[in-house]
């Protein structure tokens, strides 16, 4: 196609044909002073759709016209304080008559998960969880990455950030853990229902962009300083991939597979846990290592709220002005990023 072609080939209109043949001399002067290469992006500008060139103009006429007091928001329309206000007014009531509820979780979390895992994982001695770790590293991923495993695991505890690593560990699975139990069954939900389904993602969506330090504050006014309101804030921020995953993961099992058991006499449960979860199973452990990523992702902002493990040195290392001590916090983190992920990839592999 020629150059003439491909003017031809513009969107033709009301003066279309008017601005093509004055487009097309333009092109051939510019073509004549050697500077055709400048003709193209004018070309493709010319051949957006019209709607486009015309949200453009708006744009362009919007920032050149002063409008003055026009062009401002009117304070009619300004709302604001009154939904805060209410936002606010329903945390206190919560804070104030819904505190045996939220204490009950506190205790339940803290006292039979959160710290006799913690304790556990401090308990055993370190060559002996470096070697657990190891042979799961070569059982699902391969030789190469146990040995990698067995030198990042000899990283962190030659940097001294053992117990702070098992203390971020704790958090993560207890975390991932409670993911899972949300998160797995609220997808096979979504997956069933597309209404539900619809409802859903606006939500996961506000999960996922909301900045993490703003739930962090009635997080906070109802659960107080420590590891439980770390495990909570962790928890929203990084429930949504595997409950994503896990409704694709149940949508895209091949329908015939499906009939195929129906017509043999399966139940509704039978087929949800015999034939639909195994099949998605990889994708829902995809959904879970980025569950799990992004977990580790918070372990600093976790620190802030009380939440002892790595993220305490970065966030020392902040206060502190200590580039170095921060920066090991940093690797240590990223060395566990490393072999939780490559894990659970593995893991999702070999399903």
């Amino acid at each position: 196609m020629d150059r003439n072609d491909s003017i031809d080939s513009t969107p033709r209109g009301r003066g279309g044909s008017t601005l093509n043949g004055f487009f097309s001399n333009w092109a051939d002067s510019i073509d004549a002073v050697g500077l055709g290469w400048t003709v193209q992006p004018l070309r493709s500008i010319l051949s957006m759709p019209r709607w486009i060139m015309a949200v453009l103009v708006l744009l362009l006429l919007g920032s050149v016209i002063p409008f003055g007091v026009v062009g401002e928001v009117p304070e009619a329309m300004d709302i604001g304080r009154h939904p805060s206000r209410w936002v606010d007014d329903t945390v206190e009531y919560m804070v104030i008559n819904w505190d045996p509820f939220f204490r009950t979780i506190n205790i339940i979390l803290l006292r039979y998960l959160l710290l006799p895992l913690e304790r556990w994982l401090l308990l055993v001695p370190w060559w002996v969880t470096t070697v657990a770790v190891v042979a799961i590293a070569y059982k699902i991923v391969g030789r190469s990455f146990g040995a990698t495993a067995f030198a990042f695991m000899l990283i962190l505890a030659a940097l001294g950030l053992w117990d702070l690593a098992m203390s971020t560990l704790a958090l993560v699975m207890v975390s991932a853990l409670l993911a899972v139990l949300a998160g797995i069954p609220t997808g096979v939900l979504a997956a069933k229902s597309d209404k539900f389904d619809a409802a859903l993602r606006p939500i996961l969506d506000t999960m996922q962009t909301m900045p993490s330090f703003v739930y962090l504050i009635p997080v906070l006014m109802l659960f107080g300083l420590g590891k439980v309101p770390a495990v909570i804030a962790t928890l929203i921020y990084a429930v949504p991939p595997i409950i994503r995953l896990t409704d694709l993961g149940i949508r895209q099992v091949d329908f015939d597979v499906y009939e195929a058991a129906q017509s043999f006499g399966s139940t509704g449960k039978q087929l949800l846990f015999k034939v639909q979860i195994p099949l998605a199973m990889p994708t829902i452990m995809a959904g879970l290592n980025q569950t799990i990523m992004m977990a580790l992702a918070i372990v600093v902002i976790a620190s802030m709220i009380g939440a002892k493990g790595l993220g305490v040195e970065v966030l020392n290392g902040i206060q502190r002005l200590e580039v170095g001590r921060g920066l090991m916090g940093g690797i240590g983190i990223v060395l566990m990023a490393i072999i939780l992920d490559r894990i659970t990839q593995g893991m999702a592999k070999t399903r």
